[in-house]
C-alpha cells in the first residue's frame, strides 16, 4: 500500500508537469482492490492537486486549444476562466465593500435610516464610526434580536440563509473528503480545471471501464437529500415554534380581524354582517367595516396630491427655495429658503382643515415682500381650448385646491355603493381564528374568511373589485407571464452561443477565430459576458413581474409580495436554469432543433439533453455564483441603485416636500432578493456530486456566508421593509427547495443513464418517489401551521387591545410585534409617530387635508406637523369609538372615523 501511495505522488507530480499525460493514465486501483484501505491515503494528494490547479490556472489538455477533435476551445476547457471570474469579482466587490466602510458614518440618512426611522430598530445596538467596528457588532446580533426588530418576515428570510450554510457545509466536506479522492482514483480528474465529460469523446453507448465510482452518485443521492430534508424539516420547525408563540400572544386588531369575502347582496350591511358571525356562535364581533367603492374619493385625493405639488412649486419659485446640505450628524433635512422673511400668510397649526388663505389674507396675497415675482400660469378657454391667458400660479392652484377640499369633504359624508369584501374585528383571536379555520356558508365562493393583513398593508383601491374582474385580472397576468417566459426563452438562446466557440462558428466565424487567437478576450466574452447579462436580466426582469403582481388586484402587499416571489423564482428557474442549460451546449443545441418533434414527443430527450449539458455547464454557473457573491453582493450593501438615482433624484427635487422625501429609505423587497437565492441554491444541490462538486460548494458557502451578513445589515439597519407576510414565505422556500432536490435527483438519473449505468439509475428512482411524496406531505402537514395560529397557541389570558394604551412587555419578541402589526411606527427627529392607520379604514376617508409645505413657515411646516395631525385625527376617532361603545352600529361608527372635528 506504501508503493502505491509513493505512485500516486509521482503520478500526481508527473501530471502537473507534463498535462498530456492525463490522457494515457489508467485507473490505480481496479474493482478488486478495497477503496476504503486507499481511500484516506489519496485524499491529500488529490486536494493538493486540485487547489494547485486552481491556483495556477493549468489544463489537463494544455495550454493550444483543446484536442484534435474540436477546432475551438470552448468555456469547458478554458485555463483561465474561474481565476479571471475570481480576481474580477473580488475586485469589484472590495471597491465596493470599502466604499461602504468609508461612506457609511458620512451617509448616516441613506445607511442607517431604518434605525433612525423605525421604533423597533432603535433598540439594536448603536455602530461605532470606525471602518470596520461596525462588522462584529452586526456579526453577533442574535436571532432573537432579528424577530424582535424586523420580525418574522425578515427572521424567516435570513433564516433560509441559515439553512443553506448548515447543509452546504455538510456536502462541502463530503466534496472534498470522499467525492474528490475518488474522481482521482477511478479517473484521474479533480474537476478542475475542467474537466472534458466522458462522453464528450467517447460513445455514450459504449460502458465505461471501470464504472464501479458511479456507485458513489447513488449512495451521495440519498445521502444529500436524507441530510437536506433533515435540516429543512428541522428549520421548519424551529419557525413554527416561534411562529406561534409570536402570534399566539398578539391580541392586537388585526390578529383579532378576518377578511370576509364573497358577501351576497342580502348581507351588505354591516349590521346583518355581525348578525351572522355571532349566531354561528364561535365568538363575539368587536366591530364590522363593510368596503365601500371609493373610485371617486381616490381620485379626488390624487388629484389634491398633484395640485398640491404645483402650489408648493409655485411658493418655492416665488420665496427664492434653496435647499441646504444636513449636518454633518445627518440627522435631518433642514428645511430653509434664502430669504430671511416670513412667508406673507400665516394659519393656525391646530387647524388642518382650515383655508388655505383667509379673506384678509388674500386681499393682500399680491403684496409681497419678496423680492422674485410671483409665478404665473397659461390657461385655456373658450371654443376648443383656443383662447388663453396668464393669470397668478398662486391664485390659480390655491382656488384649484379650495375646489378639491370641498367635493372631498362632500363625499366622504355620503354613502358610497357597497362591496362584497368586509373587515371584521371579533373579540378574541381564538374566534378569528376559528372563523378563518372553517367553512361558514355551503355555497362555494360566498362567505369566505381568511386573515385580514395589517391595516397599513391593506390595498383599498383593490377592494372596490368584484371577485369576476379579480379573477379575469390574474388569468391574463397569467397568460401574459406565459408569452413572456416564451420571450425570455428566445432572448437567452443567443446568449447561450456565446459558451460554446463551435456553435459562435456557425454564427459569426470572423469572432470565433479573433477569440480563438486572444485567450483573455475570450475568456471575458465566454465567462464575464454571459454572467454578467444573466445576472442583470435576474435584476431588471423582476421589476417587470412585481409591476405586473400589483395589478393583480391583491388586496394586501403581503399577498402581493409573495406572488412576486412565485413569479420570479419561475422565471429564474425555468427560463435562466432550465432552458439555458438544455440549449447552452452546441451538441444540444443542433440535436434538438434537428429533432424538434421528436423532442415534443419524448420528453426523455429533454432530461438525458439536461444531464448531458450540466457537467458542460459547471464552469458557467460557478462563475456566475462567484460574480453573484464576491461582485455583485457587495453592491447591494452600498445601495448603489439608491446612490446612482440620488443626483437625478437631487436635480429634479424643488420643494421642501422633494427634498424630504430625498431621505426616505430604501423599501427592501423579498420577492426581488429571495428566488435568486434560491436558484443559487439548487445549482449548489445539483452539482453536490459532479466531479467539480467541491468547487461549486465552496463559491456556494462563500456565496450565502456573505448574503447573509449583508442582508442581515440591511434589513436591522439600513432598508425599510412594510409588508407583513408573517413569514409566510417560508413554505414557498421549502417547496422550492425540495423541487431542487427533485432535479438533483433527475440529474443524476440522466447522467448514470448516459454511461449505461441502467441499474444504479433505476436504484434513484424510489428517491425520487418519496421525494415528491415528502413534498405532498410536507404541504399538508406543516402548510396549515405557517397560515394559521393553533388555538392551544392562544394565550386567552390576554385582553384585546387596539394600541389606546402601552402595550406590556411579556418577553422579547412581544413589544415590537404589538407595535408593527397594526401601525407601522416611525420614529422622526427623536419622537415616535404613527404614520400609518390603525383602524380598518380607507385612509383617503380619515386622512387630514393637509398645508402645502410652504418654506419659511418654521416649526409649523414638514413632516412632524402632517404626521402628528394624522395622529390626531386617528385618536379623537378612536375616541368616538370608545364613547359609542365597542359594539354599537356600525354606520355611525364609519361616521365618525369619517368626520373627524375641525
Amino acid at each position: 500500500m506504501r508503493i502505491r501511495t509513493q505512485n500516486t505522488g509521482r503520478l500526481a507530480a508527473d501530471r502537473m508537469k507534463s498535462p498530456s499525460a492525463a490522457t494515457t493514465l489508467t485507473p490505480l486501483y481496479p474493482p478488486h482492490i478495497p477503496m476504503s484501505s486507499s481511500l484516506l491515503s489519496v485524499t491529500a494528494t488529490a486536494t493538493a492537486s486540485s487547489i494547485l490547479s486552481l491556483a495556477t490556472g493549468k489544463n489537463d489538455t494544455g495550454d493550444g486549444g483543446g484536442d484534435g477533435d474540436h477546432k475551438y476551445q470552448d468555456q469547458t476547457k478554458g485555463q483561465r476562466d474561474l481565476l479571471t471570474q475570481v480576481i474580477v469579482s473580488s475586485a469589484f466587490g472590495l471597491l465596493a465593500f470599502m466604499g461602504f466602510c468609508f461612506l457609511r458614518p458620512k451617509w448616516r440618512e441613506l445607511y442607517a435610516a431604518r434605525r433612525r426611522l423605525r421604533t423597533a430598530a432603535s433598540r439594536l445596538p448603536q455602530l461605532p464610526d470606525t471602518l470596520f467596528g461596525w462588522i462584529p457588532i452586526v456579526h453577533k446580533i442574535s436571532d432573537d434580536e432579528v424577530l424582535a426588530s424586523a420580525g418574522l418576515d425578515a427572521f424567516v428570510f435570513l433564516s433560509f440563509y441559515k439553512y443553506a450554510l448548515k447543509f452546504l457545509s455538510i456536502v462541502f466536506f463530503f466534496a472534498l473528503a470522499v467525492i474528490l479522492p475518488i474522481h482521482y482514483i477511478y479517473t484521474n480528474k479533480y474537476g478542475y480545471p475542467w474537466d472534458v465529460p466522458d462522453d464528450a469523446k467517447d460513445d455514450p453507448q459504449k460502458p465505461k471501464a471501470d464504472p464501479t465510482y458511479l456507485w458513489m452518485h447513488v449512495v451521495f443521492a440519498y445521502v444529500f437529500t436524507g441530510v437536506g430534508i433533515y435540516f429543512l424539516v428541522d428549520q421548519t420547525n424551529k419557525i413554527i415554534q416561534i411562529r406561534q408563540q409570536y402570534l399566539g400572544g398578539q391580541t392586537t386588531m388585526t390578529d383579532r380581524t378576518i377578511r370576509l369575502s364573497g358577501i351576497p347582496p342580502e348581507l351588505r350591511s354591516e349590521e346583518k354582517i355581525k348578525d351572522f358571525i355571532e349566531q354561528l356562535e364561535i365568538g363575539k364581533v368587536d366591530q364590522v367595516m363593510l368596503c365601500q367603492d371609493w373610485r371617486e374619493l381616490d381620485g379626488l385625493m390624487e388629484a389634491r396630491k398633484n395640485i398640491l405639488q404645483n402650489l408648493e412649486e409655485a411658493w418655492t419659485k416665488h420665496v427664492g427655495y434653496r435647499w441646504k446640505r444636513p449636518d454633518s450628524r445627518g440627522n435631518a433635512l433642514p428645511l430653509v429658503r434664502t430669504d430671511p422673511m416670513q412667508a406673507s400668510f400665516d394659519s393656525s397649526e391646530n387647524n388642518e382643515r382650515s383655508r388655505l388663505l383667509s379673506n384678509d389674507e388674500s386681499a393682500r396675497a399680491h403684496v409681497s415682500s419678496y423680492e422674485l415675482k410671483r409665478p404665473m400660469i397659461r390657461i385655456w378657454y373658450g371654443p376648443l381650448n383656443l383662447r388663453h391667458k396668464r393669470i397668478d400660479a398662486i391664485d390659480f392652484y390655491e382656488e384649484k385646491l379650495r375646489q378639491l377640499d370641498e367635493k372631498i369633504e362632500e363625499i366622504r359624508s355620503k354613502e358610497c355603493e357597497p362591496t362584497p369584501l368586509a373587515f371584521v374585528t371579533m373579540e378574541s383571536t381564538a374566534a378569528c381564528q376559528m372563523a378563518v379555520q372553517a367553512i361558514l356558508d355551503p355555497w362555494p365562493m360566498q362567505l369566505v374568511a381568511n386573515l385580514a393583513p395589517a391595516p397599513a398593508d391593506v390595498v383599498w383601491q383593490h377592494t372596490y373589485l368584484s371577485r369576476r374582474s379579480r379573477m379575469l385580472r390574474g388569468w391574463s397576468i397569467t397568460l401574459l407571464i406565459g408569452v413572456l417566459t416564451v420571450f425570455w426563452s428566445v432572448l437567452l438562446i443567443p446568449l447561450a452561443y456565446l459558451l460554446n466557440l463551435e456553435t459562435i462558428e456557425q454564427v459569426i466565424p470572423n469572432l470565433a477565430d479573433f477569440l480563438s487567437r486572444h485567450s483573455i478576450a475570450k475568456s471575458l466574452v465566454q465567462t464575464g459576458l454571459p454572467t454578467l447579462i444573466l445576472s442583470l436580466l435576474t435584476v431588471a426582469v423582476p421589476f417587470i413581474y412585481n409591476w405586473l403582481a400589483n395589478l393583480q388586484g391583491m388586496t394586501s402587499q403581503g399577498d402581493v409580495e409573495l406572488s412576486l416571489i412565485s413569479k420570479n423564482f419561475f422565471f429564474t428557474f425555468f427560463n435562466l436554469f432550465l432552458v439555458f442549460t438544455v440549449f447552452a451546449t452546441a451538441s444540444n443545441f443542433y440535436r434538438l432543433f434537428e429533432n424538434l418533434r421528436d423532442v415534443l414527443r419524448d420528453t426523455t430527450t429533454i432530461a438525458l439533453a439536461l444531464a448531458s449539458s450540466l457537467e458542460t455547464l459547471a464552469p458557467f454557473y460557478t462563475n456566475l455564483i462567484v460574480l453573484q457573491g464576491l461582485g455583485l453582493f457587495p453592491f447591494r450593501l452600498l445601495e448603489f441603485g439608491s446612490v446612482f438615482l440620488y443626483p437625478f433624484q437631487r436635480l429634479s427635487a424643488h420643494t421642501p416636500r422633494d427634498y424630504a422625501d430625498l431621505g426616505k429609505p430604501p423599501v427592501f423587497s423579498y420577492g426581488l432578493a429571495l428566488p435568486q437565492t434560491i436558484l443559487i441554491f439548487i445549482i449548489t444541490i445539483v452539482y453536490s456530486v459532479f466531479p467539480s462538486s467541491y468547487i461549486v460548494c465552496l463559491f456556494g458557502l462563500i456565496y450565502f456566508a456573505i448574503g447573509r451578513f449583508i442582508y442581515k445589515y440591511q434589513l436591522l439597519y439600513a432598508m425599510d421593509h412594510q409588508q407583513h407576510s408573517t413569514g409566510r414565505a417560508w413554505p414557498m422556500i421549502c417547496s422550492r427547495v425540495i423541487l431542487g432536490f427533485i432535479v438533483f435527483q433527475l440529474a443524476i438519473i440522466g447522467t448514470l443513464a448516459l454511461r449505461t449505468a441502467v441499474t444504479r439509475s433505476v436504484l434513484v428512482v424510489p428517491l425520487l418517489a418519496g421525494t415528491v411524496w415528502f413534498s405532498y406531505f410536507f404541504s399538508r402537514t406543516y402548510d396549515p401551521l405557517m397560515k394559521f395560529i393553533a388555538l392551544r397557541s392562544v394565550d386567552r389570558s390576554r385582553v384585546a387591545v387596539d394600541h389606546d394604551e402601552t402595550p406590556t412587555p411579556t418577553s422579547t419578541m412581544s413589544p415590537p410585534s404589538q407595535w408593527d402589526r397594526d401601525a407601522v411606527h416611525l420614529r422622526f427627529r427623536g419622537r415616535d409617530l404613527a404614520s400609518k392607520l390603525k383602524k380598518y379604514v380607507n385612509p383617503n376617508l380619515v386622512v387630514p387635508l393637509d398645508e402645502p409645505w410652504i418654506p419659511g413657515r418654521g416649526s409649523s411646516l414638514g413632516v412632524t406637523n402632517t404626521i402628528d395631525a394624522a395622529a390626531d385625527i386617528m385618536e379623537v376617532a378612536d375616541n368616538r369609538d370608545d364613547n359609542n361603545g365597542a359594539r354599537s352600529n356600525g354606520n355611525r361608527n364609519r361616521r365618525n372615523l369619517r368626520h373627524p372635528p375641525s
